[in-house]
């Protein structure tokens, strides 16, 4: 998403900087807040930051679209589990003061142990927010809010669907008017196989990820369902039906069906 919304302000498959460059991710800390508050401050461009952070903890600005994007919390975790291990966490220490929090740190489990236990922890979702209730509090709460002409939810799976067609219309969104003869470059540059092509430029250059090859490491929909049992997703299913509404669940797991307004 973050490099959906490069290309869109600059319109070429060739960006001017790095991803992270022109797109800092505002709470990752291994970046002093002045040097980010800085480098903001001189963009020119139509800034777009990155951010982990629920819209719950987040000011609110009218002038200002909130992009959420949802993925299937399994897939979501999977992702979780292998990004941890691709982490120096003696590099993230030193940036940061900061280990890996405890949630990611129990990846050194099998992967289906940790899949598991990820499922049925029971923890604040306010201080884990990469736990199952963590995602299901933040993605409930911009379901909440997604009838603000501010605030648009795009599901992952729905951008290996028809990445065009979600391209086009996060771009009327955002109000961005794009040549057609561009498009075609974009939705390419957009890829997941591009994106791995090219890891180097795209991955935040702090040190902290040990691969950035490996940083992309599946682009598919399914892995998480692909490890459990019938009777281990019927009890994700219990788990995420009793932290989410309803409408929020069945769009979330829907196979390729209609997302969320754009």
């Amino acid at each position: 998403m973050q490099m959906i919304c490069a290309l869109l302000i600059f319109q070429t498959p060739e960006l001017p900087a790095p991803l992270s460059r022109l797109s800092p991710w505002l709470d990752h800390l291994t970046m002093p807040r002045g040097e980010v508050y800085a480098l903001l401050a001189r963009q020119r461009h139509r800034r777009f930051i990155k951010t982990h952070t629920p819209l719950d903890g987040l000011p609110i600005d009218r002038r200002v679209t909130y992009v959420v994007t949802a993925r299937h919390p399994l897939d979501l975790a999977v992702s979780l589990y292998h990004h941890t291990t691709n982490i120096d966490i003696a590099r993230m220490r030193e940036l940061t003061g900061n280990a890996l929090p405890t949630e990611a740190s129990a990846a050194r489990r099998t992967l289906r142990d940790w899949l598991l236990a990820w499922i049925g922890h029971d923890t604040d979702p306010r201080t884990n927010p990469d736990s199952l209730p963590g995602v299901m509090r933040h993605l409930s709460d911009a379901w909440a809010r997604r009838g603000a002409g501010n605030v648009v939810l795009i599901r992952y799976d729905d951008l290996c669907r028809d990445l065009e067609g979600r391209m086009r219309g996060l771009a009327e969104r955002l109000g961005l008017a794009v040549p057609e003869p561009v498009w075609p470059g974009l939705v390419r540059a957009a890829t997941f196989t591009r994106m791995r092509a090219g890891a180097d430029r795209y991955v935040p250059g702090d040190g902290i990820i040990k691969n950035d090859t490996s940083f992309f490491r599946r682009g598919s929909p399914g892995a998480g369902e692909e490890i459990l049992t019938g009777e281990e997703i019927a009890r994700y299913h219990t788990r995420v039906a009793a932290l989410a509404p309803p409408d929020l669940v069945a769009w979330l797991h829907a196979p390729g069906g209609p997302s969320a307004r754009p």
